[in-house]
């Protein structure tokens, strides 16, 4: 399988939207309600290649390149949340959108719960996919850190790939050379280089202090919320999952068996399935 053949029978656009002078990168299929999705630190639009024809039968599905990243506009400064949160609004207004359904995977999760916590008007729901943001770990920033800027500066294919690997349960399955050529395109971008610095100033310690999800600012979202986690997630362990859930009123937790931080991808079919179901409203089978 490849990008492509995942994508098959399936009428969409990628285009450039821009979003207060950003030109961001989207995928858009469907027709519906909006289905924003939102991917991790340093990852691009193909992190939900697998879950866009699901989604495109019944809704209207936008899988972006975040503010700074994949092949979306990168403006000099660093990318804290807020910042993430500006872009992903300038994207809805661009496009005509009120509230939008929010998938947030990583990073994507923080920057969806910051918006669900300060902009209840413009988040439909929220599903938060292996999110980020409630903890301040210095071993695992090290380790977004390092192999971040191993494979971005390097160059090298096998670096790009070893990257990938450290998000998945099964790196044989999940991680295709395709997924590894797509990424390495990105990094080896000058753009993308020139810039990596700004992109992981969350992986510093006060800057990233002052952009966790607290409980305080968790308990004022609104938006029903689905909390999907692999139980071998290598950036954080079921705790961090439970307090996530707990913290946030009527939130619900789902935990995927051999799943690392990818659940969108390495478990699409239950993901696609169990997801569906929260947005309709109704329990996945």
């Amino acid at each position: 399988m490849t990008l492509w053949t995942d994508l098959t029978g399936v009428a969409y656009s990628i285009d450039f939207i821009d979003a207060a002078g950003v030109p961001t990168r989207v995928l858009r299929a469907g027709q519906g309600e909006d289905v924003v999705m939102l991917h991790g630190t340093s990852g691009h639009l193909e992190a939900f290649i697998r879950n866009v024809p699901a989604f495109a039968a019944r809704y209207r599905v936008h899988a972006i390149d975040m503010l700074g990243h994949g092949w979306t506009g990168k403006p000099d400064y660093p990318y804290e949340i807020p910042r993430y949160v500006e872009h992903v609004l300038a994207y809805l207004d661009a496009c005509g959108i009120g509230a939008a359904h929010l998938v947030g995977e990583s990073l994507g999760g923080w920057v969806a719960a910051w918006l669900a916590s300060e902009r209840p008007d413009r988040v439909a729901s929220l599903q938060l996919v292996a999110a980020g943001g409630t903890k301040a770990d210095p071993a695992v920033m090290e380790r977004i850190r390092a192999s971040t800027c191993q494979a971005v500066h390097s160059g090298d294919r096998a670096l790009t790939r070893k990257r990938l690997e450290l998000l998945m349960y099964d790196p044989a399955k999940d991680v295709s050379d395709e997924l590894v050529e797509v990424r390495h395109a990105v990094y080896s971008a000058p753009a993308f280089r020139g810039n990596l610095h700004n992109l992981l100033c969350l992986q510093d310690m006060e800057t990233r202090q002052r952009n966790l999800l607290r409980p305080d600012r968790l308990a004022r979202i609104k938006a029903p919320t689905l909390v999907v986690w692999g139980r071998q997630n290598p950036f954080g362990g079921v705790p961090e999952a439970d307090a996530m859930a707990n913290a946030i009123p009527g939130a619900r937790l789902e935990l995927f068996e051999r799943c690392g931080h990818w659940p969108q991808h390495e478990r699409a079919e239950r993901f696609n399935e169990l997801s569906l179901a929260f947005l309709g409203g109704r329990p996945a089978a």
